[in-house]
């Protein structure tokens, strides 16, 4: 089984990341999406607080749910976007902070 990744780019809340997505790894044991903030690099988002984020899922969730991963990413993004924790974080980063 050959183990060939699909790399897309898109934009979330005014952020660029570049989504990693291997339909199979480990000789097809499991499925991999790597999330990445490329412009700002390193740029936290709501799943990541380092600006990457490594995720394994069973083989074919991907594709059982319509197999379009940015579609996908996106919405887990938008879900973990409701946060408490990402809340205070995008209201810090709007007023700013002293102590940094």
């Amino acid at each position: 089984m050959t183990e060939q990744s699909q790399t897309h780019t898109t934009c979330w809340n005014g952020i660029d990341i570049e989504i990693e997505y291997y339909p199979t790894r480990f000789g097809g044991a499991i499925s991999h999406v790597g999330v990445k903030s490329i412009n700002p690099e390193g740029q936290p988002l709501p799943i990541t607080s380092t600006g990457y984020r490594s995720h394994f899922v069973p083989v074919g969730t991907i594709e059982a749910n319509e197999g379009d991963v940015v579609t996908q990413v996106t919405a887990w993004l938008d879900e973990a976007a409701q946060s408490p924790e990402w809340q205070e974080h995008l209201a810090n980063a709007a007023q700013g902070d002293l102590f940094r």
